[in-house]
């Protein structure tokens, strides 16, 4: 899952894909480059920001949504908890809805089942926009865990089938450094819950911190986490690198024995 955020204050882009051909530019390169998901978002996660309107956020994710359609047949998500986003992404073109506040808000878990789309449900303390400070859990696996089941059976009770279903534990999302740490180590007590698990965990802080990094010199430890994240059971790497990502991901599956090397072997001796 390639990541295009149309905001001026991604932690990571820090708005090099706000305007809209930029965000549309960049969406059709990582199809190119091997994604087969692009996630578009109007709205950062973080609290260190000013709100916007329903209204700003559509305007900001639809237009892009609509030209990325038109290119590709690549999945699309748009990254959103307002449940009139989601109805304008989905008129769009939009296939998933990709949900950090985890169905939270009322009327999204409607949208979507009325729509037909998959969600990803997503865990995390506050939601999007709201500071959360010193996060803390009696154990985060268990709590992100329990919190996951309880919302996908929301999420089933609102008429969003089964197969239509992703979980996100959030790494990073109103966790520190040890939570998400944790929450990796132990990933597959989360794919155990049932449902294909995406992991988004690129150039995070939790990596900075771990190998005293900054912003733009983590994408050795993106890739370190995401293997050990697909063999733990995760299976939607939501990435900035996408070059990086997919050669990483395919000699995993290599591996694994999942697929055959790419090109003939001339190993032959």
């Amino acid at each position: 899952m390639a990541i295009v955020n149309r905001t001026p204050n991604s932690f990571h882009d820090h708005g090099r894909t706000y305007a809209l051909d930029s965000a549309v530019a960049a969406a059709k390169k990582a199809v190119d480059d091997g994604a087969d998901w692009v996630d578009i978002g109007g709205f950062a996660f973080s609290a260190a920001q000013a709100q916007i309107g329903a209204a700003e956020e559509i305007e900001r994710v639809a237009p892009v949504i609509a030209e990325v359609r038109a290119a590709t047949d690549a999945v699309i998500s748009v990254d959103t908890h307002r449940p009139e986003v989601a109805r304008a992404a989905i008129e769009a073109g939009a296939d998933v809805i990709n949900d950090t506040n985890g169905l939270r808000e009322p009327g999204i878990a409607e949208v979507a089942a009325a729509a037909g789309v998959s969600v990803v449900v997503t865990h995390s303390l506050g939601g999007p926009g709201q500071r959360v400070f010193r996060p803390s859990y009696a154990d985060v696996v268990s709590d992100v865990a329990g919190y996951l089941r309880e919302r996908v059976a929301f999420a089933l009770e609102a008429g969003i089938a089964p197969e239509k279903i992703i979980i996100d534990p959030g790494h990073d999302l109103n966790k520190n450094t040890f939570h998400s740490l944790e929450l990796t180590r132990r990933l597959e007590e989360i794919t155990a819950i049932g449902y294909p698990t995406l992991v988004a965990l690129s150039n995070k802080d939790f990596i900075g911190e771990t190998l005293d990094r900054p912003q733009g010199e983590r994408k050795e430890g993106t890739i370190a986490v995401n293997v050990v994240s697909i063999v733990k059971g995760a299976r939607i790497l939501r990435v900035h690198d996408v070059p990086a990502a997919v050669n990483s991901v395919r000699m995993t599956e290599a591996v694994l024995g999942w697929r055959g090397p790419l090109a003939p072997s001339h190993n032959l001796a």
